[in-house]
């Protein structure tokens, strides 16, 4: 189970606070589990407490978010209820205590990896946001190397790829960029596949206890960009590109510096 670290944290108290309750209550749960608790009624107080945290965390978080206008509340406000309904999905009555300890640890391995992709995939880039602001062209500078070479490469190439779709912006000629806009992202999608993989093949080799941390947010990203709804970016080209280009390039920044960054060199 993972653990709440520094890196956990994004610089708002009252968020902070409640994230490191639900790791403790991860870890609660887990420690009960091990010292052979009852484990229906384990799973019922861990079931209802989450759900108490979805009602009053969330909505902290939302609050937080819609006073200083992050333009990304409506994509956190969709994961919360995924969140939501992944928890209200689990039952725990009428099932024997080996049952109930299987669905326990299921829900554990689920939270733990849903919480540590959503703190540091989403949460970390709150406030990160200008509403309607309009993104610069990203450039890969020296600020960004990691000096490991095919980390920096490759982070350089996604920087390109991305200064492609703020191009495809501002090229007053494409009047209609739908399908340039298809190129693109096919072209991300799959270049950050082939990237991920080398970084994970790389942290793997060197032996980095940061792997596992690494592979749940590089999936949640490739989720995120499977998840895209191209159908409003055909009715609503322009705008829409502006917020993607927001989101990737914060999320980019925020993963080299934060993330990145602690990946040990040969």
């Amino acid at each position: 189970m993972f653990t709440f670290t520094k890196d956990c944290l994004i610089g708002v108290p009252e968020i902070d606070n409640e994230h490191k309750r639900l790791f403790e209550l991860i870890g609660e749960v887990d420690a009960a589990l091990k010292m052979d608790a009852d484990s229906v009624s384990t799973a019922m107080a861990l079931l209802n407490e989450l759900k108490q945290y979805a009602v009053t965390h969330f909505a902290h978080e939302e609050a937080y978010m819609a006073s200083i206008h992050d333009p990304e509340l409506e994509r956190q406000q969709k994961e919360h209820q995924a969140f939501v309904a992944k928890v209200n999905s689990y039952r725990f009555s009428d099932i024997t205590d080996e049952t109930a300890k299987e669905l326990i640890l299921e829900l554990l391995e689920y939270l733990s990896k849903w919480l540590m992709g959503h703190i540091l995939g989403s949460d970390i880039l709150i406030g990160q946001f200008e509403a309607n602001a309009k993104p610069m062209a990203p450039v890969f500078t020296d600020k960004f190397k990691t000096g490991i070479p095919i980390v920096d490469e490759e982070h350089k190439m996604l920087f390109d790829i991305i200064a492609k779709i703020y191009t495809a912006i501002e090229t007053e000629l494409i009047h209609d960029k739908f399908d340039l806009i298809l190129d693109i992202l096919d072209e991300l999608k799959e270049y950050t596949r082939v990237h991920f993989a080398d970084e994970e093949n790389y942290m793997r080799e060197i032996g980095y206890d940061g792997l596992a941390h690494q592979e749940i947010l590089h999936q949640k990203f490739i989720d995120t960009l499977e998840e895209l709804d191209l159908n409003d970016v055909d009715d609503n080209q322009e705008s829409y590109l502006y917020e993607f280009l927001n989101f990737l390039q914060n999320w980019l920044v925020n993963h080299i510096l934060k993330v990145d960054m602690l990946i040990p060199q040969k």
